[in-house]
């Protein structure tokens, strides 16, 4: 059938109803008329397996409400779709001879999208609040060396480190919010503001239903241009599975593959008439990180074991299809600081039933479970429920653990309360995540020991105090070759640790409907030029 627009294939799914009420709210605008192509038209629907958390972007620590965010709000700096840094907030900026000292000029004729004037003043309360520590920010350790913020007049701010800090141009590229909406907010977090943002980005927010959508709007005024695409609906469909078969129906534009999707969802004449594909190395690695709080993860012996057990070619063959490659560490596989002779702990049982019994594991009453004293070597692995990829995973870890007499019990959570009630609290014994990989190599915020504070992003509470030299030597350092040596030393030393079994960077597979032009993959992926993507007059299928 057709509603106003949108095809709606009859299926058995708990989201047909909340779809269709869906379709109903997004199309209420529709009108009769044609546009240009280079105006602001059609809209663009993105499938999420997840609802965002918090729309402040240093408080923004999950991927959705990242990406909404930066639709939303800009940052002094950005990258372009080489990966280099350019100014975003900011027309340029002078570096001290010491590298202590970054000044900053600003744009002038930026408007909030209610109309204020952003100014210098923004860029200093925006600092100042993420180095608040009543704000808990969980990134706030890639600018703890910042020791002054100097406003020299409306468009020029100053900012001054305690040292050099190599990373302060891409950290800057942080999000900015506008003081006189914040300023006398005594709970930044749970505000009214953290749900209805104000920016000065290329969208305005217009709606957010919690666990269904959320809607921007075109920013007319946006410095840049307006972006051609008129309208953004984030729309959160829980499942993989459902995602796919919103996509083939028109309920959305855009979806995240699974490898089989990709593969053999996808081969027909019908789907890539309507779709395109997309495939590259995506900057992100998938991970099981083990809980240092608990005595059993205490033991390296015992976390190498648990690696060694685990063949990650045969995931990323059997889970994967083949999209993806083995990891390592913290670093993009390819990339200058990615070390390719750290240990990857290759597949083998014998080594893993070796170290284990070396670390006072076994089998003691031939049960199957391995005891040390009187306790039995049970894990609970948690992970979040809408990811297929990572379900399997657990599965296929279950099955290889359980071969060396390691029990486990898989837990699939809901995402929102997976990261409230267990990675944030810490309680987990060992969880499947994933990181995105910054484009600058700095770790702070994960590896060192300072990220285990209370909203800290080393959840697992894992601390090397020679790592943690490392990572500050890094940070200090601007020369590129001496960079990579520093960085190369931490991935090894990471490994050798084994805090995390690294499991593999997936292909990114991304399918989008056709209709939409201006996509030119780059080293940055398919999104950096979003404002630039269009839709011809002819297949324009929203019409505001």
């Amino acid at each position: 059938m057709n509603l106003n627009g949108f095809k709606i294939v009859k299926k058995r799914s708990p989201f047909v109803i909340i779809a269709v009420v869906f379709f109903l709210f997004v199309t209420c605008f529709i009108s009769a008329g044609e546009g240009s192509s280079k105006n602001p038209s059609d809209a663009y629907v993105q499938a999420s397996i997840g609802d965002a958390r918090v729309l402040i972007p240093f408080l923004a620590d999950d991927v959705s409400s990242s990406s909404i965010c930066a639709l939303v709000y800009n940052g002094l700096t950005k990258v372009d779709k080489d990966l280099n840094i350019v100014g975003d907030l900011a027309l340029k900026w002078d570096i001290s001879e010491d590298g202590k000292v970054i000044t900053f000029f600003l744009r002038k004729n930026v408007f909030w999208h209610d109309g204020k004037n952003f100014t210098a003043l923004d860029v200093e309360f925006t600092y100042k609040t993420i180095l608040d520590p009543k704000t808990a920010c969980p990134y706030v350790a890639s600018y703890k060396d910042i020791s002054k913020i100097e406003v020299i007049d409306p468009y020029t701010v100053r900012f001054v480190f305690s040292s050099p800090y190599a990373p302060a141009l891409l950290k800057l590229g942080m999000g900015i919010i506008p003081k006189h909406i914040f300023k006398d907010v005594n709970d930044i977090r749970s505000g009214d503001y953290s749900r209805n943002p104000i920016g000065t980005g290329p969208y305005v927010f217009s709606k957010w239903e919690s666990g269904q959508y959320i809607i921007l709007e075109s920013n007319e005024k946006y410095f840049e241009h307006a972006p051609y695409i008129k309208r953004y609906v984030f729309r959160i469909v829980p499942d993989q599975s459902v995602q796919f078969l919103e996509l083939v129906s028109g309920g959305v534009d855009s979806v995240s593959l699974n490898p089989y999707q990709y593969i053999y969802r996808t081969n027909t004449q019908e789907f890539n008439r309507s779709t395109a594909k997309y495939k590259y190395l995506s900057q992100s690695y998938t991970y099981i990180g083990y809980n240092f709080n608990d005595p059993i993860f205490s033991d390296v012996k015992v976390r190498k074991a648990l690696s060694y057990a685990i063949d990650k070619k045969e995931i990323i063959k059997a889970v994967l299809l083949g999209m993806g490659e083995p990891s390592s560490g913290p670093f993009l596989k390819g990339s200058p600081y990615y070390n390719e002779s750290a240990p990857g702990y290759d597949f083998d049982f014998d080594k893993a039933r070796m170290l284990l019994s070396e670390a006072g594991w076994v089998d003691s009453d031939n049960d199957g479970v391995l005891e040390k004293g009187d306790v039995e070597f049970r894990i609970k692995l948690v992970t979040n429920q809408g990811s297929q990829v990572r379900e399997d995973v657990a599965t296929v870890v279950q099955s290889m653990w359980d071969k060396i007499g390691v029990k486990v019990e898989i837990q699939t959570v809901a995402w929102a309360a997976f990261l409230d009630q267990f990675v944030a609290k810490k309680n987990f014994q060992a969880v499947i995540l994933g990181w995105t990989i910054p484009i600058d190599p700095d770790i702070y915020s994960v590896w060192h020991t300072n990220s285990m504070n209370p909203g800290g992003l080393n959840f697992i509470s894992y601390s090397n105090a020679e790592l943690d030299k490392l990572i500050e030597e890094g940070n200090r350092e601007f020369d590129p070759e001496k960079r990579k040596s520093i960085y190369k030393k931490a991935h090894m030393m990471i490994a050798l640790d084994a805090p995390y079994t690294f499991l593999f960077s997936p292909y990114e597979l991304v399918a989008v409907n056709k209709r939409f032009k201006g996509i030119e993959p780059a080293p940055a992926g398919i999104g950096y030029n979003f404002i630039d993507w269009y839709v011809p007059d002819k297949e324009v299928k929203y019409k505001f």
